[in-house]
């Protein structure tokens, strides 16, 4: 093998060699944008980069052996402490870093004014708002990152209550009408105000079909429990003074929203009324008591005077 030979295949290989470096230095330097906040699937990582690349991250094929090498993704949140990145320092900090999540409960009966309100505080977002219709959002306990966006926050949110209410809607009617499941809702909403256990809640949800039915106004205090009022005692005055479509005491049938986050029992119950001829309860200690009649609701009502 001669001399010139060698020389000439040494400085082939040094060229590309140099093609490769020059590639990774500009591949590796450009400038990536992305939510500082982003969620990986669980599945392999090749499904993973699909998703990924269906969310408008910039992330290639090509990524899937740098992600090898680097190391892969979990499942879960990625807290990427920033929104502009290099490339590389890109794919460095999805495949090793975590997020700080923040254990979020939301319970039947709150209303959005609450939820919101604890959300932003539990993930420093002021001023926190979702454009998501009260009563819609699924109660359970989130586990969300600091760090997230509030339209991300209220995607989140939104995609998981549609996601159950959906799966409720076809379990029952076998068909997603919201318009007709939203009726429901309001029902069960009310029914989670007044109900002191889960054992009521079909009993209260059947005086209430009983005086839609009669065209009685429902005259509910839990339907004023509505927004910043979720926690606010129902007295006489509050009574008369509120003209809200809420007020059950003013106005025929149903409110034109839900008044607050239900559970999936408070929704049977309102699909699912007891067949008992009731029209009329009291809270009576810690339970109600219920009546067909005025004249047993009069009764009913002296009765639990002498009960605190």
């Amino acid at each position: 093998m001669n001399k010139k030979y060698i020389v000439t295949k040494t400085i082939a290989v040094i060229e590309v060699l140099l093609v490769f470096v020059i590639f990774f230095l500009f591949y590796f330097t450009r400038p990536v944008k992305s939510s500082r906040v982003i969620f990986i699937p669980k599945g392999n990582t090749n499904y993973t980069i699909k998703v990924l690349q269906k969310r408008g991250l910039d992330i290639t094929d090509f990524d899937y052996l740098i992600i090898g090498i680097m190391g892969y993704p979990q499942a879960g949140w990625v807290d990427l402490k920033g929104t502009h990145f290099t490339k590389g320092d890109f794919l460095y900090r999805l495949t090793h870093n975590k997020a700080a999540l923040k254990n979020i409960t939301i319970i039947p009966g709150e209303t959005n004014y609450f939820i919101y309100k604890l959300i932003g505080r539990k993930l420093k977002i002021k001023n926190f708002y979702c454009n998501i219709d009260e009563g819609f959002i699924k109660p359970d306990t989130y586990k969300l990152p600091i760090g997230m966006k509030r339209e991300e926050v209220c995607k989140y949110l939104y995609k998981k209550s549609l996601k159950w209410h959906k799966t409720i809607a076809k379990k029952f009617f076998g068909v997603w009408n919201y318009k007709t499941y939203k009726k429901y809702l309001i029902i069960a909403s009310i029914i989670q105000k007044e109900a002191a256990n889960k054992k009521e809640m079909k009993l209260i949800s059947a005086v209430i079909h009983n005086r839609l039915k009669k065209h009685m106004k429902l005259q509910m205090d839990g339907s004023l429990n509505y927004g910043s009022y979720s926690h606010t005692p129902i007295t006489p005055q509050r009574i008369k003074e509120d003209n809200s479509f809420y007020n059950t005491y003013k106005y025929y049938g149903l409110p034109k929203k839900p008044i607050c986050v239900v559970s999936l029992d408070a929704i049977i119950a309102a699909i699912f009324p007891a067949k008992v001829n009731y029209l009329y309860f009291v809270k009576c200690g810690k339970h109600q008591l219920f009546s067909a009649t005025y004249n047993e609701h009069l009764k009913n009502i002296r009765k639990c005077r002498y009960i605190k």
